[in-house]
């Protein structure tokens, strides 16, 4: 069960950077590309960023449009949040949200603050829900125990067959 006592390390340990961490500098999109994957916990290749997702997310509006070609602190925090939100909402939803959070007259550095403090505790009751004594036949019981449920996972009863 290795890789369930990695999973849930990384639960643990992974966070993004910090707002004041984020590169001050403004970036081209291939530097961009290359910088996301060190913000978020990955489970494998098929998650990673491309340039032409980056562009639909700018076009759908749930990231600001760059300054020409370059991008900066704004567009690596809106990416950021853009790139988890997606495992769980859909891109309606991800702008409600985020039009929801600009409609609080909220800085977009107070917006990252607050999506990063919203994931730690999603990702820390995720990690406190494994048992790191779990063996394989655990595991179809984890899973089932979350299937049909509402993110973050915590506090709440999985949903009943219809």
């Amino acid at each position: 069960m290795e890789e369930l006592l990695d999973l849930k390390r990384r639960l643990e340990q992974e966070r993004p950077a910090d707002w004041r961490e984020l590169p001050d500098i403004a970036l081209y999109m291939d530097q961009i590309i290359s910088y996301l994957p060190r913000q978020l916990i990955h489970f494998d290749d098929s998650e990673e960023l491309t340039s032409a997702m980056v562009n639909n997310y700018i076009k759908e509006g749930l990231v600001p449009r760059a300054a020409g070609k370059r991008y900066g602190p704004i567009h690596l925090g809106y990416l950021t949040a853009v790139c988890a939100l997606k495992k769980v909402l859909s891109v309606r939803d991800m702008g409600i949200l985020i039009a929801a959070g600009e409609a609080r007259d909220k800085t977009p550095e107070e917006l990252y603050q607050y999506f990063c403090a919203a994931l730690d505790r999603a990702l820390t009751d995720t990690a406190s829900s494994i048992d790191p004594a779990a063996q394989r036949e655990d595991l179809a019981r984890m899973h089932g125990l979350y299937d049909g449920m509402s993110p973050p996972y915590r506090n709440r009863e999985p949903s009943k067959p219809r």
